[in-house]
């Protein structure tokens, strides 16, 4: 489980992608196999969660990592970039937005 903190020096990614119902599952399984085979061990990676909305036209996923640069590392690999033109033909558009915790509740 992810320790969520305003204090924490870690970056976090937000990332959303824009899916039909028909490709959410395969976006999904192309995201999980992303995630087990290659994300997770990059350097600097801290953790990962993956969202899918009830309507299956949106999946979000959310990862932390110990700097901003560990994250852009990960998005240079030759693997990461052949994993991300895949999975952005299988979408409508995809977003990855970095972010520092504000607050938590």
């Amino acid at each position: 489980m992810l320790d969520i903190r305003a204090d924490a020096q870690v970056q976090t990614v937000i990332c959303t992608f824009d899916v039909t119902p028909g490709t959410a599952q395969d976006v999904l399984e192309a995201l999980h196999d992303a995630y087990a085979q290659v994300i997770s061990r990059q350097p600097g990676f801290i953790g990962a969660a993956m969202h899918l909305n009830d309507a299956q036209t949106r999946i979000a996923t959310y990862s932390r990592w110990n700097a901003r640069g560990d994250y852009q590392a990960m998005l240079r690999t030759p693997e990461m970039r052949e994993r991300n033109r895949a999975i952005h033909g299988m979408c409508r558009s995809f977003e990855p937005v970095m972010y520092e915790v504000a607050a938590v509740f």
